[in-house]
């Protein structure tokens, strides 16, 4: 076959495996299928590749070209809009027809002509005639609509930040941008924002469908819910009451279905045949380590088309778009919009740095969307510096998997540092020194007034280590089963025991390996305890997400009876170093976790050569050789013919590579006496490099001795259970790095201050001598306020009344309260030492009123009145929330209720002008 014949053979498959009948143009028969696809079909500028019929309709051609004329297949477009407007031989109606395709073999472009400003994009596949029939029917294509037809957004229940990305997204898709990032802090409501857009594009954009990405079923389950809650601000229904959203859980998607749930992990099943198991969606990809080696390629399903969705919504797109499972995103011929509160260099650039809204945490604290955190220090002799277990020392040792123990002498002496605790060696008393350390950082430092364990999640290391935490944390605050509880995916329910940790008073305590790291909300949660490092810095973000959530008094009090108010705060103990520890990009290289050594060995050997298991074995291999002793290292490579297990994994991982397949293939081809360049490479050449390369990593494996010594060193490869050497707590308290930024905070603030003395009225009210000083006003301390709160200065009350309880505890009240905005008084005054303690405004308008009311008293006649008393102290209340009183405020809330100006007036007489003039003085000057 020539070049040329061979693209248009392949053409021609792709276009059948789509529906379409081919046909040369000597056998024309319209009536043959609803799509008719006809070779050579002759017009006044020559015959056209193809020209595609829908119900004997024109609507379209292709220029066909070699495949190597893929790379410059954008300067044909004019010779495919020439066909396009030629009159076809035989058709009376010679309207130019609409839909333009160029393919090569391997590469198909479109352009709709239809479209405001046509563009042609790449496609993975033709699209079915039915697609193009259904375009045709309607009076304007998605991408007119876009730019006309979308209303303005209505503003009601949505905040700052979502209207922003609403309209952002709509501005990036009316400009037909295919790829839109919407970066948004934890706990702003992405969820909320993407399911507002999806409405809007479903009911004035005309969507057909949308299809919502997520990596964990557990995501999955939660997007449902805000689906299923979701009400429009124009109409009376639910979401799902207006459009069918299917949460997919097999291979076919409703055609009713408006809106699609699904992991990329079954979606990526789905498309390239590669079989799912149960526990894949129960991984967030975050965790799993992907490489460009694929064996698996999506390919496609007529059952479900290019065209399937319009529009993708691909949820923590920071970590699941990339290598194998960026195929699902290229397989649709769909408009991306990524969320993300973490996103990194490769996230902007797959995003072709269009970010269409951007919410940093920094700015959601600032609004009040999400709290500010503070973090904690724990640090233990052995988690600094190991410790050794003496030869013929009587200890336990356990196994990994099934926990049981057995009690023998260790043969030499065993050191182990930090970092290999609750891996090789668990020494209990360093979990209940850790254990230990936060009970009473919380009840006597962070926590102090509370009457309950505030919600607290602890980070783990492995299910085993998880394990351990949940005893010793029952074992050391004296409680049952239900105030500690593991959520991980080993647990049988644990959805149900997460739903209680966020709705219920029990469990206090929940200890978790990966399942609550990312993405799941859980608001109540005030303490977050790391008791293991993460490398990752998007997911050591994302980890700490879990705690920024706010949330008002009242839902906080359900759970926690005595929080003060509403949630201000949380608190990050890092008890491993977590945040001084370099962070990378770089993820483990594990793929089945779940699967046992002893499956993964016996897979290779009858033949199971997927990417997926031999790079988890070659992992494991990796994995273990550091694990062994000499003795047993050695003995495995004699079974090994001199090769050394960490070679044998080593060898496995480098057979995916796809450069070794690159070298393999060109020696092969010279071998052959072929002349190839990596750039002209086939695809079959590439997959035959890449068979050879895995056969020869798998082959030792073939030997029955080999697999069962390994699974045997596997077996005898136990944790030690260190009784012997007790731990010794170091240090805690809050970071130095914590405290440093606490005292930059306030030099900012003093800066501030004195730079805007005379600028700001409520800084002239402070500056000026008391004989000078007029009515502080609310309306002063606002401005004063948002001043202050916004960038670059971030100066919020909390963040302040934060820094000076680290820098001068001592002198601070009230720091665990709910900040009110009048506490930027006393803020102030504390900062231009006009006060020599910190404590709320209204602590200190209390204080100050008893003065008042003491003197008044004293140089009356007769004292006021219980009922006199009642109405000052209705007018304190009042100057506590707002700095002053006025004759006006007596309309307001409270005091009007009471009878307001009419009632205060028969109280207090001729005098209430001058107390309220008193009263302003007195409790705020």
């Amino acid at each position: 076959m020539t070049p040329e014949a061979l693209a248009r053979s392949r053409i021609d498959t792709r276009l059948e495996q789509a529906g379409w009948v081919v046909q040369d143009m000597k056998q024309l028969n319209l009536g043959a299928g609803p799509g008719v696809a006809v070779r050579e079909y002759p017009t006044d500028s020559g015959p056209a590749d193809y020209v595609l019929f829908v119900d004997r309709r024109p609507v379209g051609v292709i220029e066909a070209k070699r495949d190597e004329a893929g790379e410059h297949i954008t300067m044909v477009e004019s010779q495919t809009e020439r066909y396009a407007g030629a009159a076809l031989k035989w058709r009376s109606d010679n309207a130019p027809l609409p839909f333009l395709f160029e393919a090569t073999g391997t590469l198909i472009r479109f352009t709709d002509n239809r479209d405001p400003a046509p563009r042609s994009r790449e496609l993975f596949h033709f699209f079915q005639p039915a697609q193009l029939k259904d375009w045709l029917e309607q009076s304007e294509t998605l991408r007119t609509r876009l730019r006309s037809a979308m209303p303005p957004l209505p503003t009601e229940n949505l905040r700052d930040c979502q209207i922003n990305a609403v309209t952002g997204l709509e501005a990036s898709l009316a400009h037909n941008h295919p790829r839109a990032l919407i970066h948004m802090a934890t706990g702003a409501g992405k969820t909320f924002t993407a399911i507002t857009a999806a409405y809007r594009l479903l009911k004035f954009g005309g969507a057909k469908r949308i299809l919502f990405l997520v990596d964990t079923r557990n995501l999955g389950k939660q997007a449902h819910q805000e689906f299923i809650a979701f009400q429009p601000p124009d109409d009376g229904r639910k979401f799902t009451e207006l459009y069918n959203v299917q949460r997919l859980a097999g291979p076919n998607i409703d055609p009713a279905a408006r809106v699609c749930i699904s992991t990329i992990q079954r979606m990526y099943s789905i498309l390239s045949g590669e079989p799912i198991d149960d526990s894949a969606e129960d991984i967030s990809l975050n965790e799993l380590q992907q490489t460009d080696a694929q064996q698996k390629l999506v390919r496609y399903n007529p059952a479900i088309p290019v065209e399937t969705f319009d529009f993708i919504v691909i949820d923590e797109c920071h970590r699941s778009i990339y290598n194998l499972w960026k195929q699902v995103l290229d397989y649709f011929d769909a408009s991306l919009v990524g969320l993300t509160a973490t996103p990194d260099k490769r996230t902007y650039g797959f995003f072709n740095q269009n970010i269409v809204a951007e919410y940093t945490y920094e700015q959601s604290v600032t609004d009040g969307v999400n709290v500010g955190y503070d973090v904690y220090l724990i640090e233990t002799e052995l988690t600094k510096k190991g410790a050794t277990i003496a030869a013929r020392e009587w200890i336990d040792h356990r196994d990994r998997q099934t926990r049981s123990r057995r009690w023998a002498q260790t043969d030499e002496d065993t050191a182990y540092t930090g970092t290999e605790l609750d891996r090789s060696v668990v020494n209990p008393d360093q979990i209940r020194t850790v254990i230990k350390a936060m009970k009473t950082a919380i009840e006597t430092e962070i926590f102090p007034e509370r009457r309950e364990t505030p919600k607290t999640l602890i980070f783990a290391k492995t299910d085993s280590h998880a394990d351990d935490i949940v005893q010793i944390v029952r074992e050391v605050y004296g409680q049952g089963n239900a105030f500690c509880r593991k959520v991980t995916y080993s647990e049988k329910d644990a959805d149900g025991v997460l739903q209680n940790f966020r709705n219920e008073y029990h469990p206090r305590i929940a200890v978790t390996v990966d399942m609550i790291a990312t993405g799941t909300d859980v608001k109540p949660l005030e303490v977050l305890l790391f008791m293991r490092d993460v490398r990752s810095r998007g997911y050591y973000e994302q980890m700490k997400g879990r705690g920024v959530r706010s949330l008002d008094g009242d839902r906080l009090k359900r759970v926690s009876a005595s929080a003060p108010g509403a949630k201000s705060r949380f608190v990050l103990i890092d008890a491993v170093g977590v945040e001084k520890s370099l962070k990378t990009e770089s993820r483990p290289l594990e793929r089945k976790p779940g699967v046992p050594l002893k499956a993964l060995l016996q897979g290779v050997a009858v033949g199971s050569r997927d990417d997926d298991t031999v790079l988890s074995l070659g992992n494991r291999l990796v994995r273990l050789a550091k694990q062994l002793d000499a003795r047993t290292l050695a003995r495995l490579a004699e079974l090994a013919d001199g090769r050394t297990v960490g070679q044998l994994g080593k060898t496995l991982v480098e057979a995916l590579n796809p450069d070794r397949h690159v070298e393999a293939a060109l020696a092969t081809a010279a071998a052959q006496g072929i002349t190839r360049s990596e750039d002209t490479l086939t695809g079959e050449e590439l997959a035959a490099a890449r068979s050879t390369l895995v056969a020869q990593a798998c082959q030792p494996f073939d030997q029955p001795e080999l697999r069962d010594a390994l699974e045997s060193a596997r077996r005898d490869l136990e944790q030690l259970i260190d009784h012997v050497n007790p731990d010794d707590l170091l240090y805690k308290g809050f970071s130095e790095q914590a405290e440093a930024q606490a005292r930059e905070t306030i030099r900012r603030f003093a800066d501030t201050l004195a730079e805007h003395r005379d600028e700001l009225d409520a800084l002239t009210f402070f500056y000026q001598q008391p004989f000078q000083r007029r009515a502080l006003t609310i309306e002063m301390i606002e401005a004063l306020h948002d001043h202050l709160a916004r960038p670059p200065l971030l100066l919020t009350t909390e963040r302040l009344w934060s820094a000076y309880a680290r820098v001068q505890g001592s002198k601070v009240r009230g720091a665990d309260l709910r900040r009110q905005l009048t506490d930027l008084v006393s803020l102030v005054r504390f900062a231009l030492g006009l006060a020599d303690e910190l404590r709320p405004f209204a602590d200190e308008v209390d204080r100050r009123f008893q003065d008042w009311t003491f003197r008044h008293n004293a140089r009356r006649t007769t004292a006021f009145t219980p009922e006199q008393m009642e109405w000052l102290r209705l007018m304190k209340d009042h100057i506590a929330a707002s700095c002053s009183i006025t004759r006006e405020d007596f309309d307001y809330a409270e005091l009007a209720s009471r009878g307001g100006l009419q009632k205060a007036w028969q109280v207090l007489g001729g005098e209430l002008d001058t107390l309220m003039k008193e009263m302003n003085e007195e409790l705020v000057a």
